[in-house]
């Protein structure tokens, strides 16, 4: 059996927290937050990274997500 709960979560998150997708932290032009621009800095990239690390731990260490297949 494989354990496909850290891809899956790995892959969403990673999906959902692409800089410039949905959200964009620091924004662009001094504001604290854009929504869909598609543009992204470095220093977003740098907070979306922060993030996903943060909620990645939670998900697979703190409440360990576990997806069995086959």
């Amino acid at each position: 059996m494989a354990d496909w709960g850290p891809v899956l979560v790995a892959t969403i998150l990673f999906v959902l927290l692409t800089p410039g997708l949905l959200f964009q932290l620091p924004g662009h032009n001094n504001r604290v937050a854009d929504f869909g621009n598609m543009r992204t800095s470095g220093a977003s990239i740098i907070v979306h990274a922060v993030i996903y690390f943060a909620v990645i731990t939670i998900f697979l260490i703190a409440i360990g997500v576990h997806v069995y297949a086959g």
